[in-house]
């Protein structure tokens, strides 16, 4: 018969230690190492499972449904402010990242030429003014002086009639019975008349002429007077022009002028940086597939990074970045290479919490495509 191997038990190994006596070890169990790196293994393995869930369940509720860009800054209108008119600077009354409101008073002008200026045109409408009262006191002469005329021929008219009616007469009446004195008479009265007759019609017609450059006088003192009242005018602009005012609410950026400087139309005073911004971001043209307007947005800015914003798509540019640059791109040069091209996308603001955001900062926005 076949012999059954027993399994032999280890033998203890005896270890000496200090002292001189001696302790008995007991050498590893196989079984239940490998027991050890199975359990190991499978919490390795429940370890792995568990993390790939969360990251999935992470990169479905946190990463898929959005699209986020790193290229995108905070914009905003800057209002730049020059001065309407030449002169002096007076006075200041602002400096550099000061708030200002509409309305406020920011810069003075020296205004002592255009205050004399106003002065003067004022002197020259009163007088256009004056002139225009004549030209129409002579439109009510001239038309007095056709009455008259007219009144005066009237009264001719009638003289003459009687003359012709006197002339007839005289020459009805039989040559036997007449003298030749008092029909040599009748025909010079007629005549006479007939004259003053004409002469009647002729002060008519001129007063009737005089009416009409009357009248024409009249048009040209009207043109000379609006040209005078307008004159004043621009002369009061130009004296209102030498306090400069705010445009809008915002802060002053970027101030060249100092009291006693003297500027011109031509120079650049500051600019107010108004405090209503928004979020211009480039994302990539392969980004855009599922964004559209009113999406919402997460925001966050670089120089507060506690600060989380929230906001929307407001619009997409009809057009490539690069479209719209200076020297747009040329790929028709025979070494084309694909590049993405990026799209601007306007994104409004719900609120400005700190109050702090300008145009430039950097900002990182999140678009929810997805829901």
């Amino acid at each position: 018969m076949p012999s059954t191997a027993t399994p032999q038990t280890p033998e203890p190994i005896l270890l000496h230690v200090d002292g001189g006596a001696k302790q008995d070890v007991q050498p590893p169990d196989p079984q239940a190492k490998a027991g050890r790196r199975r359990g190991l293994a499978a919490g390795i393995a429940g370890g792995l499972l568990l993390a790939g869930v969360l990251g999935g369940g992470y990169y479905l509720r946190q990463v898929a449904p959005f699209e986020s860009t790193d290229d995108a800054f905070i914009d905003g209108h800057i209002i730049g402010i020059s001065p309407q008119v030449s002169g002096l600077v007076a006075a200041v009354h602002v400096d550099d990242n000061q708030v200002v409101h509409q309305g406020d008073l920011l810069v003075e002008l020296d205004s002592t030429d255009y205050q004399v200026a106003l002065s003067q045109a004022q002197g020259a409408e009163a007088a256009a003014r004056g002139k225009l009262a004549q030209a129409r006191a002579g439109v009510v002469a001239a038309a007095s002086s056709v009455l008259e005329a007219q009144a005066s021929l009237h009264s001719l008219q009638a003289t003459f009639e009687n003359a012709e009616t006197e002339l007839r007469r005289q020459q009805g009446v039989d040559a036997r019975a007449r003298s030749q004195k008092d029909l040599d008479g009748a025909i010079a009265t007629r005549k006479t008349t007939g004259a003053a007759l004409e002469r009647g019609q002729a002060q008519v017609h001129l007063a009737e002429a005089q009416v009409v450059q009357a009248q024409a006088n009249v048009t040209a003192a009207e043109g000379d007077a609006e040209k005078a009242q307008a004159d004043t005018r621009k002369a009061q602009v130009n004296l209102d022009h030498c306090r400069i005012f705010a445009a809008a609410n915002g802060r002053i950026a970027g101030k060249a002028v100092d009291t006693g400087a003297y500027v011109t139309p031509a120079n650049p005073l500051f600019q107010i940086v108004p405090t209503q911004v928004w979020v211009v971001a480039n994302f990539k043209e392969t980004q855009l597939k599922y964004m559209h307007t009113g999406q919402p947005v997460q925001v966050s800015v670089d120089a507060y990074p506690g600060l989380a914003l929230t906001g929307r798509v407001d619009s997409i540019q009809s057009g490539t970045g690069s479209r719209f640059s200076v020297i747009p791109t040329e790929n028709a040069t025979g070494n084309f290479v694909k590049v993405v091209q990026r799209v601007p996308v306007k994104i409004l603001l719900d609120n400005d919490k700190l109050g702090q955001l300008a145009p430039g900062m950097s900002v990182e926005p999140k678009v929810r495509v997805r829901s």
